[in-house]
């Protein structure tokens, strides 16, 4: 039985809903002042009235209201409505028995249609129709931006995760992106964010922004989509010169010449970085990289190399891990002496026989330091060799600052992007997890190691 208050509450949601329908459908919902009472109203079954009603007009009102109501709440009550995606929005699981049954009777495209159909969680539809609100992709981005915050706390959210992933794939394949070119006048919104989301050398203020955008030598390239114009998916910055760059100081010091973009013969990437949390496990870098190689091949037929300057975040834990291991095979026994006595994060002490045994170090740790799977253990390695790049170069010292002499002792990576040859790295790397290197990388190795091939 319900309680006299909860009954109450009952019916004023109840009318509230119904007043929200007939407002909806003479289209004058605007003049209700709805969010205020919707902050009251029970998000899950205004959610349930979206999937049960057919009316475009009607549904991306709706779709609206929800959306604001969501963005509007306080975190606790945007955690219990991801809770109710979970719980209130999932299969159906008696329709699905019934679509089971009823395949296993008679199989057919209509039955195995309708089995698709019920085997699909409720969810997935109610983010179809949210999505049709203005401004509704880029909420469902901040939203799942919000799940992913609790999913290692509660590991039961993945399962709506699974499905945002699914439905953003699809939305956010290569058909619906484009490419765009970053630049001083690009508006000053979209350079603001720039600035944000730079995740690999910080960009401090507007004049090291107006350095990397500016100079007829600098390019900067973004993927954005029609639904988020204003929010870069994911930005490229590209220098133009004459010969591969083997350090950050020779890209980024302040009072360097630009040189005329006809005279570049290389094309450096030297920072990519993701800027929606959102999306994240949503892969744009490989084609991201692929089409600019393609635009500056067109804009400047001069450049013959395209290449990466990468760090390797990965290293300098790696390597402590070698070094206190005894048995490690990896790390031949003379270098492991020269490496332990070491300030390694001192770039002064990095004497003749350091930098000899770090640059054999590095090259053990790219060629073969393995995760379960087979794979490079290092995540920036995984990015390139999968898109078809080769590892063209270690460099020591490339990166001086804190943070990468803590990441990798100052060690960065060119990456080789041979269009004549991408496809096939990409083959070789994807079916027997090959690691393609240059001879000279791989030349560090028969230097130091004995029988490394083996490890």
């Amino acid at each position: 039985m319900w309680s006299q208050a909860r009954l109450g509450k009952r019916l004023e949601f109840s009318t509230f809903v119904a007043d929200l329908i007939q407002a909806l459908t003479d289209r004058r919902w605007p003049s209700l002042s709805l969010p205020g009472k919707a902050k009251e109203a029970d998000l899950g079954a205004m959610c349930e009235i979206l999937l049960s009603r057919r009316g475009e007009a009607s549904g991306v009102a709706l779709a609206s209201i929800i959306i604001d109501t969501y963005a509007k709440a306080d975190p606790e009550a945007q955690h219990a409505f991801l809770q109710t995606l979970l719980r209130r929005f999932d299969v159906d699981q008696g329709a699905l028995a019934q679509a089971i049954h009823a395949y296993g009777e008679e199989q057919g495209p209509e039955s195995a249609g309708r089995l698709h159909k019920a085997a699909e969680p409720m969810r997935q539809e109610l983010f179809r129709r949210l999505n049709m609100a203005p401004g509704g992709t880029l909420a469902l981005v901040r939203m799942r931006e919000h799940l992913l915050q609790r999913l290692d706390e509660e590991p039961e959210l993945a399962a709506v995760d699974a499905d945002f992933v699914h439905l953003f794939t699809s939305w956010f394949n290569r058909g619906f992106l484009t490419l765009q070119a970053i630049d001083w006048r690009t508006p000053a919104s979209i350079l603001e964010k720039i600035i944000r989301y730079e995740a690999v050398h910080e960009i401090t203020d507007w004049d090291e922004l107006r350095r990397r955008v500016q100079p007829v030598d600098r390019r900067c390239f973004g993927f954005f989509h029609p639904q988020m114009p204003d929010e870069p998916l994911i930005f490229v910055e590209v220098a133009l010169a004459r010969e591969i760059a083997t350090s950050m100081d020779s890209l980024l010091y302040a009072e360097r010449t630009p040189i005329p973009a006809e005279t570049a013969a290389t094309a450096v990437f030297y920072s990519i970085s993701n800027c929606q949390v959102g999306l994240k496990g949503i892969s744009f870098g490989n084609l991201l990289i692929k089409q600019v190689v393609t635009d500056l091949q067109q804009e400047l037929p001069n450049l013959r190399t395209f290449v990466t300057l990468s760090p390797v975040p990965g290293f300098a834990d790696w390597l402590g891990g070698e070094l206190a291991r005894p048995s490690s095979r990896l790390i031949g026994n003379g270098d492991r002496d020269v490496l332990a006595a070491a300030d390694l994060l001192d770039p002064a002490a990095q004497d003749a026989d350091v930098r000899a045994a770090l640059l054999r170090g590095a090259a053990a740790y790219l060629l073969h330091a393995k995760r379960g799977d087979g794979r490079p253990l290092d995540p920036v390695s995984r990015f390139h060799l999968g898109n078809g790049a080769r590892l063209e170069r270690i460099n020591l010292l490339a990166n001086r600052s804190a943070s990468a002499m803590k990441q990798s002792f100052g060690i960065m990576v060119n990456y080789l992007y041979d269009p004549r040859a991408i496809e096939e790295n990409h083959e070789r790397f994807a079916e027997n997890g090959e690691v393609i290197a240059s001879p000279e990388v791989r030349r560090l190795i028969q230097l130091g190691i004995v029988e490394i091939e083996k490890a």
